[in-house]
């Protein structure tokens, strides 16, 4: 006999759901009986556990928006050498390809951001979050002697990760000759000019 699922496990099963309804409909077109739909579920199941849809769409651009802080600091937190972080941080704030699930959801939440003030404050605190992820590498590398900035942190850190946001826009956009790898490179190129090191490790 199937074991029946917990309030959080179903929880958790729904955002999934709304993040592929998202993906498929929209952040302005997506409807309760879509997510349904993704859950198999009936549109009153889903309202049991999030009353308000708003509320899980938010919740599933969280988990999203998880993956470019959260899970990227915590993999920072194991790595002590400062030009090894700065790689790994730029590499792992791209899409893996046009796919990508996540980057999909992000670039939802962009286009809604002038329409809706909440999905503008989320987007924005993200930008915050990351640009005060790399000026921390940044200013560790200058004090260690490693980097010589040609600009504040704060404007190199700023710089990069609207990088980061403008060709990981291009990769999900099926740009012919940029991909992952070339986004890469291309943001590589600018770090290495901005911090005054070949960034090799």
């Amino acid at each position: 006999m199937a074991q029946r699922k917990s309030r959080t496990d179903r929880r958790i099963d729904l955002i999934e759901a709304a993040r592929r309804a998202i993906i498929r409909h929209g952040i302005d077109g997506v409807q309760l009986s879509h997510v349904a739909e993704e859950a198999g579920l009936t549109s009153g199941a889903v309202l049991y556990h999030y009353p308000d849809l708003s509320e899980l769409l938010v919740e599933a651009h969280h988990a999203a928006m998880e993956r470019f802080y959260e899970q990227r600091l915590r993999r920072l937190g194991v790595v002590i050498d400062p030009i090894e972080r700065l790689v790994m941080t730029i590499r792992s704030g791209l899409p893996t390809g046009p796919l990508d699930p996540d980057v999909r959801l992000l670039n939802e939440l962009g286009g809604a951001a002038g329409r809706n003030r909440m999905y503008g404050v989320l987007l924005t605190s993200l930008f915050d979050r990351q640009v005060s992820m790399y000026q921390s590498i940044l200013d560790t590398g200058t004090a260690l002697g490693v980097f010589t900035l040609t600009s504040d942190s704060l404007t190199v850190a700023r710089n990069l990760v609207a990088l980061e946001d403008a060709y990981g826009y291009r990769i999900t956009a099926r740009h012919p000759i940029i991909g992952p790898e070339e986004a890469a490179e291309l943001i590589l190129s600018y770090a290495r000019t901005a911090t005054g090191n070949d960034l090799a490790h």
